[in-house]
């Protein structure tokens, strides 16, 4: 690969709008150029990069004997329609309609159309497991794309799916993907925690994701610093509260509150606790207005609540629709109100809470759930923060934020019992299939990678994944260096070392901070000083990973050995950690 002509320049400053780290290198060193809102070319030095990272996936996948296939990105709705999605997932699914008046979707994922393939092939429980996995594009309207190919809207994500004749067969292969999965990370030269995750769109019953713990993480994890527990905040759990609460019921009584909308200023006017109020907070699903009922100095988790409705149609309700339920906002609560779902966290059956009395400057003592309320449903509905006890020893959580790079779930029957995935088992008796999907982001691993190595001069990329081996320079045009580079290039190119060479003829200066930049594993330098060193000529070497200083002199008739060499003992690093105790992550 020659510089001379390379489509993606190198840029002195970030693009308006990189908000991160890897969004500014990518763009500025020339692997990405953005299209639109979270849509992104990627430019020779990119796609180069993304197809080592998907070598690695490939690798994993069939590993496991999980073997490749292509889907259709364009798809029949009716698919759609039969699991459900088509209603439960809102406008970040692209729907259209072809030109004979059908309705489509642009995937985001490929459950409905891999689960269409199963069923039209199995027939025998010794036709399972059967699992199969796409590197594809994928399309998601997301109505906040940030951090460049952290949060886009079009993506390239590796896909996999199983189905099996039992769950503890699916468990098995959970098993193996997350093994897989750690490996992969690896060996693309970061480390991850696996954490309990919401199954969100996906539906099933188990989910963990894979998280690169950062600062430019969007998604925000509770971690017990013992190890013993991570989960993403939106199904964090925590051990139960120790509040001391007031002996016996008493009776309700009602008490003015002049003023006091806010649990704060409820609790501050009547001189209690917040802990000693019940939050109700009215929201809005599928038209239906439900009331969330949690202690007052809690904050209710809209993830658990979307989880516990079976919905991703949340939305706070508004003034109109809680006062036709016979409430006004600020003073609302479910006592005496008919005809309306409650939903409860536990927190909220501590005794002789003080709730909304339904009317203005109105509030009422000694509001006891069980005994004046009759939840609908009670389940954990509480955001957990830092501070709170870990569910499994009691330690005090830690938040951590971290950028999301995988994600597998146990769906179960979720798909299989809408499409009727089903299969002869041993008894001839017919059963349904328990399907899996696990999801590894290509493009935003890409960009994780950025995240995690670089340096205030450019990108650093480990050995495995770079989009060249080295980076050769060519420093002035005195036609012996011009010669003598081009000799190297054409000894590196033999070998099969990916090289990127800088033939431009810019000065020293922009040549090496533009190699920095770019953060290829290893720097070759031709001048008339290096080829002076030696007899038969010379290069400087240099890691991307040392200062300046740290540069060696080698003869051009030494240069394959010790640059082998050189990037073998920079891959030994990836082996050796990748052979460590994946078992002890998290």
């Amino acid at each position: 690969m020659r510089y001379q002509g390379l489509l993606g320049r190198t840029l002195r400053d970030a693009p308006a709008g990189a908000d991160t780290a890897s969004a500014a290198l990518l763009a500025r060193a020339g692997y990405v150029r953005q299209l639109g809102a979270g849509i992104f070319s990627l430019l020779p030095l990119g796609w180069a990069t993304v197809r080592r990272i998907e070598e690695i996936i490939r690798e994993e996948m069939e590993r496991i004997n999980c073997w490749e296939v292509a889907m259709p990105v364009a798809q029949p709705a009716d698919l759609w329609q039969e699991t459900g999605r088509w209603a439960a997932i809102g406008s970040e699914l692209v729907r259209f309609e072809d030109r004979g008046g059908r309705d489509m979707v642009l995937a985001m994922t490929h459950e409905e159309v891999a689960a269409d393939l199963v069923r039209r092939e199995l027939r025998s429980w010794r036709q399972l497991p059967i699992q199969f996995f796409q590197i594809q594009t994928k399309f998601r309207d997301e109505p906040r794309p940030r951090a460049g190919l952290l949060r886009g809207r079009e993506f390239i994500m590796k896909d996999a799916y199983s189905f099996h004749s039992s769950l503890e067969d699916l468990d098995r292969f959970y098993e193996e993907c997350r093994l897989a999965y750690l490996r992969a990370f690896h060996r693309c030269g970061i480390d991850v925690i696996v954490a309990e995750a919401g199954a969100g769109i996906m539906g099933g019953h188990g989910s963990h994701e894979f998280t690169l713990l950062t600062p430019a993480g969007e998604d925000v994890l509770l971690v017990c610093p013992t190890g013993d527990y991570a989960a993403n905040r939106e199904v964090a759990t925590c051990a139960a509260d120790t509040t001391a609460e007031v002996a016996g019921q008493l009776p309700l009584e009602e008490v003015s509150t002049p003023g006091a909308t806010t649990i704060d200023q409820v609790a501050a006017f009547l001189g209690i606790e917040a802990s000693q109020t019940l939050k109700c907070v009215c929201y809005s699903s599928g038209g239906e207005v439900v009331l969330v009922v949690i202690r007052g100095d809690l904050q209710v988790n809209e993830a658990k609540v979307q989880a516990a409705l079976g919905t991703s149609d949340l939305r706070l309700a508004d003034e109109a629709q809680i006062r036709a339920l016979g409430s006004v906002p600020g003073y609302t609560s479910p006592l005496g109100l008919t005809g309306v779902r409650v939903l409860a966290d536990p927190s909220a059956f501590a005794a002789n809470l003080v709730a909304g009395g339904n009317r203005v400057d109105t509030h009422v003592r000694n509001v006891n759930l069980g005994r004046d309320v009759v939840p609908t449903l009670v389940a954990d509905l509480r955001v957990v923060v830092a501070g709170d006890a870990c569910p499994a020893c009691g330690t005090p959580l830690a938040e951590q934020r971290g950028i999301e790079v995988g994600n597998i779930f146990k769906l179960g029957q979720y798909y299989a019992r809408p499409l009727n995935i089903a299969f002869l088992d041993d008894s001839g008796e017919e059963r349904l299939v328990e399907m899996g999907s696990y999801g590894f982001g290509v493009t935003r691993m890409m960009a994780a990678i950025a995240e995690a190595h670089h340096d205030e001069r450019g990108l650093r990329w480990p050995v495995s994944v770079a989009p060249v081996a080295v980076h050769l320079v060519a420093l002035g045009n005195d036609p012996a260096v011009r010669a003598a580079a081009e000799q190297v290039y054409a000894l590196l190119q033999a070998a099969g070392i990916a090289t990127l060479f800088d033939d431009r003829g810019e000065t020293a200066g922009v040549q090496f901070a533009d190699a920095d930049l770019v953060g290829a594993p290893l720097r070759l330098a031709v001048s008339k000083r290096t080829l002076a060193a030696h007899d038969g000529g010379a290069v400087e070497l240099k890691r991307r990973e040392h200062d300046k200083d740290q540069a060696q002199t080698v003869a051009i008739d030494a240069l394959l050995d010790v640059v082998r060499g050189e990037l073998a003992d920079l891959a030994l690093r990836v082996t050796v950690q990748e052979s460590g105790d994946t078992d002890g992550v998290v």
